[in-house]
C-alpha cells in the first residue's frame, strides 16, 4: 500500500514538472513571438497635422528618433490622406532593430527658397548611417521644384549658377530597400545613393517636366552591390547618372523619358581621378531622350571605367543612342585639351533597336592618349525615325569589334 502511495505521489510530481515545463515554453514563445512583433510609430501620434501648410518636420523627427530606438522591429507610418509639410531634416542611425518606413500619403517641401539655410541647400531629406532600413508604402515625396527651376542659370543664364536640393538622399546605409515610391519634381537630382552597401531600388515613379534643369532621377555614387528595378524616370536631366566610387549595378526594366538617358558619368572632371566597374544595364526602354546610353569623361582624369554591359534595350525617338565620349565639357569657356584620361575598356553594347532623330546613332569618342579599348557592338539595329535617311556612326581612337549585325555599321571616321 506504501509502495502504491509512493508511486501516485511520484507520478503527479511528473505531472506538476510537465505542467511548469509546458507553461514556461508557452510564456517564453508568446514573449519571443512578442519580441519579433514590429512596433508601429504614428507621425500623427508625435504632433503632426497632415495638412499640408502648418510646418511638420519636427514631429517627423521625433516619431523617427523613438522608431530608430525602439528594441524591436520598428514601422514609422505615415497615414493615408495627408500631406505633411517637411523642411530640411537629416534622419540619422544607427537605429537598435530594423526600421520600416511606411510612407502611404505625402512629404511635400516647402514652396520657398528661404526655408534652406546656406548649409543645407544642397539637401531636403537625409537618411544616413542606418543598416536595415526599407521605405515603401506606395505614397509621395513632392519637392516642389518649380520655384528652384525657375531660377536656375540653365533656365535663366542672366542668373548665377547655384546648388539646389536633392530630394532624397541615402548615406552610409548598408542593406537598404527602397520600394513602391513616388518621387515627383525635386528640386535638383531626386534620389541620390551615395556611400552605401547592398541596395535595393524598386517600383519606383519619378516624375519632372523634361524642362526642368539637373534633375537626374537616380544618382549613384561611391556604392556597391545595388540593383535598380522596374521604375518609370521621366525627368529633366539623366534618368540615371552613375559616378565614380559605383562598383557591382544591375538596372533592370526601367523605362526613361524624357530626359538624357542613362549615364556613366561624368567622370575624371577637375583632374579626379574615378573608379566604375561591374555595370549592366539590361532591359530597359527609353523614349524621346536626348541621349541613349552613355558613357562620359573629362579630359584630365585619371582611373578606369570597365566592365560595363547595355544590353537588350529598346530606343524610340532617341536623339543619340550609343555614346561614348572622352571629352566631355560641360563648362561655360571651352576646355583645355589635357592628355590624362579615364581609361574605358571591356564595354558591350549588345541587342539594342529603334530609332533616332539623329544620323549619328554610334558615337565613339576616345582619347588621344588613353583609347577606348575591347568595345563591343553586338546585334544592333538604329534606323532613322520615320526612316529619313541612313544612320550613321563616328569613332575616334576607338578600339572596337562588331558581332552580328550592326546598323549602322561602324565605324566613319570624322576629323
Amino acid at each position: 500500500m506504501a509502495s502504491s502511495v509512493r508511486v501516485t505521489k511520484l507520478v503527479l510530481s511528473m505531472a506538476a514538472l510537465v505542467m511548469v515545463f509546458l507553461c514556461s515554453a508557452k510564456a517564453a514563445a508568446t514573449n519571443g513571438s512578442r519580441d519579433t512583433q514590429p512596433n508601429t510609430f504614428n507621425l500623427d501620434n508625435y504632433g503632426a497635422r497632415g495638412d499640408g501648410q502648418q510646418d511638420d518636420t519636427q514631429a517627423l523627427a521625433k516619431a523617427w528618433n523613438v522608431a530608430c530606438s525602439s528594441s524591436r522591429p520598428a514601422v514609422l507610418l505615415v497615414p493615408k490622406g495627408k500631406s505633411y509639410l517637411i523642411k530640411p531634416i537629416t534622419l540619422s542611425g544607427p537605429c537598435k532593430s530594423a526600421v520600416t518606413f511606411t510612407l502611404e500619403s505625402t512629404l511635400v517641401a516647402p514652396a520657398t527658397r528661404s526655408a534652406w539655410s546656406e548649409d543645407s541647400v544642397s539637401r531636403w531629406i537625409v537618411i544616413q548611417g542606418v543598416t536595415g532600413l526599407t521605405i515603401t508604402g506606395g505614397g509621395s515625396i513632392n519637392g516642389n521644384g518649380d520655384i528652384w527651376w525657375k531660377n536656375s542659370c540653365k533656365t535663366n543664364k542672366a542668373l548665377p549658377c547655384t546648388t539646389a536640393p536633392t530630394a532624397l538622399t541615402f548615406h552610409r546605409c548598408n542593406n537598404l530597400k527602397v520600394d513602391n515610391l513616388k518621387i515627383v519634381n525635386s528640386q535638383q537630382m531626386h534620389v541620390s545613393v551615395e556611400d552605401c552597401t547592398n541596395v535595393q531600388l524598386a517600383r519606383l515613379s519619378i516624375t519632372a517636366p523634361g524642362t526642368s534643369p539637373n534633375t537626374d532621377g537616380i544618382h549613384i555614387t561611391r556604392s556597391t552591390v545595388v540593383q535598380v528595378r522596374d521604375c518609370v524616370i521621366k525627368t529633366g536631366d539623366d534618368c540615371m547618372s552613375i559616378e565614380d566610387g559605383t562598383h557591382n549595378l544591375i538596372v533592370t526594366k526601367v523605362v526613361c523619358g524624357p530626359g538624357h538617358g542613362i549615364s556613366i558619368g561624368s567622370l575624371g572632371d577637375d583632374n579626379s581621378r574615378a573608379e566604375v566597374s561591374g555595370i549592366t544595364v539590361d532591359s530597359v526602354q527609353l523614349y524621346g531622350t536626348t541621349n541613349g546610353v552613355r558613357i562620359k569623361t573629362w579630359q584630365g582624369g585619371s582611373g578606369y571605367a570597365k566592365g560595363i554591359t547595355f544590353q537588350n534595350i529598346i530606343m524610340d525617338n532617341v536623339q543619340n543612342p550609343i555614346i561614348i565620349d572622352q571629352n566631355y565639357c560641360d563648362s561655360a569657356k571651352p576646355c583645355m585639351k589635357q592628355e590624362s584620361a579615364v581609361e574605358i575598356s571591356n564595354v558591350v553594347f549588345k541587342n539594342i533597336r529603334g530609332t533616332t532623330i539623329s544620323k549619328d546613332a554610334i558615337n565613339l569618342i576616345c582619347s588621344n592618349q588613353a583609347s577606348c579599348t575591347n568595345i563591343v557592338l553586338e546585334n544592333i539595329d538604329l534606323k532613322m525615325e520615320r526612316n529619313q535617311g541612313e544612320t550613321e556612326s563616328t569613332c575616334q581612337n576607338a578600339q572596337w569589334r562588331k558581332s552580328g549585325i550592326v546598323v549602322p555599321q561602324p565605324c566613319e571616321v570624322k576629323n
